[in-house]
């Protein structure tokens, strides 16, 4: 009998904790009408948000590196852009129309606790869509602002101002863009409809690509060159060949041929500089035994790539390579960038967003802060800033590229402390009127104490991402720009990557041995401001190490030759 009662009372516990588990499931699964791809109910803890919306970014970022190899290798950026548009619009129509037509989406609401299985079909044109825009975002973006910066000869000094100013009105098109998209296309979506929404976007992009084509007999056009990835490969492989040849005194006698292959597609000359000296023996022409130049050649008229290169070829090989530094130090920027639209936004939704008797500020349109600060200043800068600059410093720029970065590291620095001390002054508040576990309760805190961080996060990106786009485009090998641009993407996705494996690695730690940890559900029990702090920290350490790597930095530098002289240079060593 005893058994018995203790059988009967393991299995009434047992239930009991079953029970409770349902219980705490539906309490935390999402209410907004979202679903698993099985069409049940979904988890907030296990789904959504920036674990699942950080593997789109990312991709999407990453792509561009594809679409501007091929721009810059196959069929030129303008045609690049022609196809990458097509295939844009396509996937925006067909999203357009996947949220539009109830045969192509599950019914918008449920009629029981669970929703309505979505069809394989459904499924299918859904994510076909969002496939193909990823894929026409990836050649669209990388070739489409090369080929506004290609506009503009860099040789004359007028259109070279010019240049310089294109990046920064560049962004302010773009900002223009995204303040529109935070408040009138996220209004129409979530007041009218979706379809409705996505069509505008759809219309707006069709008519910029129609008013792209008007302009064709206008443009200036640049040649598709060789593959990049071959010409740093044949550089690599001929300095490891000649590991063991002594370098000449006189850098000048290094191999250069002046009417050849240094110049195909209008590409200009670059001089020699100092640093990653072991790639200058791939431009060493080595006399073989007989007193030929044979063991460097093919057939005797043309050098062997792999075993002889110029010094331009070196040089553009130099240039990657130094870029490598600055592309890895600017990955803690993006990754301190994307708390402006994840844990920023959390925030707001916890503090009092009222605007009067009858209007709520939407969480989201907060992001609208840093974009009108970023459309301000670029003004600023631009016409104010840089003329100013220009005439203390004599630089073209006003200031150097790497020291706008710079001062972007800086700012965002400045972002995080301003944001882990709202986030102190949120949670303060908070515990005053006893609401740290009503997550649920408005703190009665005004949701515009988060504007310092939104409006430094959004001058910080007028410094840092524009000089990014204008170092990634100028410092690249004249044949590689469109993916240059690829570049400055990619640090971007794979930034946002980086930002969710912090994430998760602070998460783990800070659970050890029964902690809760930094990030639990009940925003008001976070510790959003240890996150914060650990950012800036991070940054302002990132930002010593960046400065470290500026101060040894080599800008390209261009040859000036007055005329080609059709002949090439060499300098004989005997093995």
């Amino acid at each position: 009998m005893k058994f018995q009662h203790l059988k009967e009372r393991m299995e009434f516990g047992k239930k009991s904790v079953e029970s409770q588990r349902r219980n705490d499931e539906q309490l935390e699964c999402v209410n907004n009408g979202s679903m698993d791809i099985e069409g049940l109910p979904v988890l907030r803890t296990n789904s959504g948000g920036w674990k699942a919306s950080l593997f789109m970014i990312g991709v999407a970022a990453v792509m561009p590196l594809v679409g501007g190899f091929i721009a810059d290798v196959y069929c030129g950026r303008y045609w690049m852009i022609v196809i990458a548009s097509i295939i844009y619009v396509s996937g925006l129509v067909l999203l357009t129309i996947s949220v539009s037509l109830s045969a192509l989406k599950p019914p918008d609401h449920c009629q029981t606790a669970i929703c309505k299985k979505a069809t394989s079909t459904q499924i299918g044109v859904f994510f076909f869509a969002l496939y193909l825009i990823s894929l026409g975002t990836s050649g669209h973006q990388p070739a489409l602002q090369a080929f506004g910066a290609d506009q503009f000869d860099e040789e004359d000094k007028d259109e070279m101002l010019k240049k310089n100013s294109f990046f920064n009105f560049w962004y302010l098109s773009i900002c223009i863009g995204n303040l529109l998209a935070v408040t009138v296309i996220a209004y129409v979506q979530q007041n009218i409809s979706w379809g409705f929404g996505f069509g505008i976007v759809t219309v707006a992009m069709g008519m910029a690509s129609l008013f792209f084509l008007y302009g064709t007999p206008f443009y200036r056009y640049k040649l598709p060159g060789p593959s990049p990835i071959t010409r740093i490969a044949q550089v690599v492989v001929a300095a490891i060949r000649k590991r063991n040849i002594s370098m000449p005194l006189d850098m000048n006698l290094l191999y250069e041929n002046e009417d050849g292959d240094s110049i195909i597609a209008g590409k200009r000359l670059l001089s020699h500089t100092e640093n990653f000296q072991f790639l200058d023996k791939a431009a060493v022409l080595v006399q073989d035994p007989s007193g030929g130049l044979n063991n460097e050649t093919q057939g005797g008229k043309q050098p062997n790539p792999w075993k002889i290169c110029t010094v331009t070829q070196v040089e553009e090989t130099k240039l990657i390579f130094r870029m490598v530094p600055i592309w890895f130090f600017c990955l803690i920027f993006g990754v301190a960038a994307t708390q402006s639209q994840s844990f920023f936004i959390k925030q707001a939704t916890t503090m009092d967003r009222s605007m009067g008797p009858h209007f709520q500020v939407p969480p989201s349109s907060l992001l609208a802060l840093s974009t009108v600060a970023g459309v301000v200043f670029i003004i600023i800068y631009d016409r104010c800033i840089v003329p100013l600059a220009r005439r203390i410093t004599l630089n073209e720029r006003g200031i150097t590229i790497l020291q706008r970065i710079g001062i972007g590291m800086f700012l965002a620095v400045m972002c995080m402390v301003a944001a882990a001390l709202t986030e102190e002054k949120r949670v303060h508040v908070a515990k005053i009127h006893g609401l740290l576990d009503s997550p649920g309760t408005t703190i009665p805190l005004s949701v515009f104490w988060l504007t310092p961080q939104f409006v430094i996060m959004g001058i910080a990106d007028v410094f840092l991402v524009v000089g990014l786009q204008e170092y990634f485009y100028d410092q690249v090998p004249d044949s590689m720009r469109s993916l240059g641009i690829g570049f400055f993407l990619s640090d971007i996705g794979v930034a946002s990557f980086v930002g969710s494996l912090v994430i998760t690695i602070i998460e783990k730690i800070t659970k050890r041995r029964g902690h809760p940890g930094w990030f639990v559900n009940n925003l008001n029990r976070c510790k959003l401001n240890y996150f914060y702090w650990f950012l800036a920290i991070l940054s302002a350490i990132n930002l010593c190490c960046y400065i470290c790597a500026a101060r040894k930095y080599t800008y390209k530098k261009i040859k000036q030759t007055s005329a080609i002289s059709g002949s090439s240079r060499h300098y004989l060593l005997k093995d």
